[in-house]
C-alpha cells in the first residue's frame, strides 16, 4: 500500500509539474493580453488541469448532468495537455538550440501561442473523429485440428468497449448493428466492455442493446482491469450476463462439442478483491487438447504461458495500442505484441487496439476497430 501511495504522489507531482509548465508558457505567450486578468486566468486554468480528478471524485458523491460534463472537460484536458506539453517542449528545445547554436531568436509572442493552440485543437478533432469511425479489421487463421462437423467458425472480437459516460448509448448501438452485419457465429468481448462507472451502463439501460447481438453459439466475455478499477467488478458481471453475456473468470466452456473457449480473470482483481488469478495450467485441466482451444485474455502479457499450455488461439485487448501517438512506441516495449498477428509454431495471438477509449475520446495514430475473424479448422496444415 505504501509503495501505491509513493508511485501516485509521483505521477500527481508529475502531472502538477506538466500543468504548471504549460499554463506558464501560454501566460508567457499572451502576458500582454491577459496579465491584467492573470487572477481569472490561472482560476479558470487550474480548473481545467483538476477537473478530470474532480469528476472522479463527483461521480460518487455527485453524480448527475453537471458532473458528467467535468468528467468530459477533464478527459479532453488529458488529451490537450499531453500534446500541449510535447509541442512546448519541442519550441523549447528549438529556442535553445536557435540561441546557442545560432543565435538568431525565434518567434515569441501570442503568435507563437496561438499556431500552439491551432495546432492541438486539429489534431483533437481529428482524434475525436477518428475515435468514433470505427474500422473492420479482418484476420484469417488456420488451427491445425479437425473438428466434427465444423470447418470454419466465423467470430467476431471486439475489446475495451469502455461503455459509459464518453462510450454512450449511440455508440453502441453502432457497433452491435456493425457486429450483426457481419453475421458471426461467435462474438468475443475481450475486457473492459463497461468502463469503471458501471451505475452509467444501468442508468443508461445499455443492456438492452447489448442484448441485440445476435449469433449461433453466443456472446463470450472476459472481465479488463477497468471492470474492477470502478470496485463494482460484481455488478458489471452481473450486467453482462443480464444482457446474455457469458462470462467466464478463470474457467472453461465446451462449445457444442466441437471447441473450448477458455476465459481469464484480470490481473487487477488481486488488487481489488485480494484474489489472485488462477494459473492457466490449473484453469485448463480436464480440457482435450486434441479440441481447438480458444483462450480470452485482455492483458496480453506472459504469451508463452499459452503456448506452453496448448492454447490454440489467444484473443486479447487493453492496449489501445497507445492511444495517442507517440504512445505506441511504448507499449511495443511493454508488450510482446501490442496490436495486430502473433504466430508461435501453433500458437497464435491477436491483440485488439480496441473499439472505444479510456478517458480522453480521442484516437491518434492508430484506428479503433472491430475484429472480424475467420477460424478455419484444418488438422492437415
Amino acid at each position: 500500500m505504501n509503495s501505491f501511495i509513493l508511485i501516485l504522489s509521483i505521477l500527481f507531482l508529475v502531472y502538477a509539474a506538466g500543468n504548471y509548465y504549460i499554463g506558464l508558457r501560454f501566460f508567457q505567450s499572451f502576458r500582454s493580453i491577459i496579465e491584467p486578468y492573470a487572477v481569472f486566468y490561472w482560476s479558470g486554468y487550474a480548473f481545467l488541469a483538476i477537473s478530470k480528478l474532480v469528476g472522479r471524485i463527483g461521480r460518487r458523491k455527485f453524480p448527475g448532468f453537471v458532473n458528467d460534463i467535468v468528467i468530459i472537460i477533464g478527459d479532453y484536458w488529458l488529451a490537450a495537455a499531453y500534446y500541449f506539453f510535447l509541442f512546448w517542449i519541442m519550441i523549447d528545445f528549438g529556442i535553445f538550440l536557435s540561441d546557442v547554436l545560432f543565435h538568431r531568436p525565434i518567434i515569441h509572442g501570442p503568435f507563437l501561442g496561438l499556431i500552439v493552440m491551432t495546432v492541438v485543437g486539429l489534431l483533437l478533432a481529428y482524434g475525436r473523429w477518428n475515435a468514433r469511425n470505427p474500422r473492420v479489421q479482418r484476420y484469417d487463421v488456420v488451427i491445425p485440428k479437425d473438428v466434427s462437423n465444423l470447418s470454419n467458425l466465423h467470430a467476431v472480437m471486439v475489446s475495451d468497449v469502455h461503455l459509459g459516460t464518453i462510450v454512450d448509448t449511440a455508440r453502441l448501438e453502432k457497433m452491435v448493428s456493425k457486429i450483426n452485419e457481419l453475421n458471426p457465429d461467435i462474438i468475443f468481448l475481450v475486457g473492459d466492455t463497461i468502463d469503471e462507472d458501471v451505475q452509467r451502463f444501468i442508468k443508461k439501460n445499455m443492456s438492452k442493446d447489448l442484448k441485440k447481438l445476435k449469433c449461433q453459439y453466443g456472446v463470450f466475455a472476459v472481465l479488463g482491469n477497468h471492470e474492477y478499477l470502478g470496485s463494482d467488478s460484481q455488478i458489471a458481471i452481473e450486467q453482462l450476463r443480464q444482457s446474455g453475456v457469458n462470462v467466464l473468470r478463470d474457467e472453461y466452456q465446451l462449445v457444442n462439442n466441437q471447441f473450448y473457449i477458455v476465459g481469464r480473470d484480470d490481473p487487477t482483481s488481486v488488487k481489488v478483491t485480494g484474489q489472485q488469478r488462477l494459473d492457466l495450467s490449473v484453469i485448463m485441466q480436464g480440457i482435450d487438447i486434441k479440441m481447438p482451444i480458444i483462450l480470452l485474455d485482455h492483458q496480453p502479457f506472459k504469451l508463452t504461458e499459452g503456448q506452453l499450455n496448448g492454447v490454440d488461439l489467444q484473443l486479447s485487448g487493453h492496449t489501445h495500442h497507445g492511444q495517442f501517438f507517440p504512445n505506441q512506441y511504448i507499449t511495443k516495449r511493454m508488450f510482446e505484441m501490442d496490436w495486430g498477428y502473433l504466430k508461435k509454431d501453433r500458437y497464435q495471438v491477436i491483440v485488439s487496439c480496441g473499439f472505444g477509449t479510456w478517458g480522453p475520446p480521442i484516437r491518434i495514430g492508430n484506428c479503433p476497430e472491430i475484429i472480424d475473424l475467420m477460424i478455419h479448422f484444418n488438422k492437415k496444415v
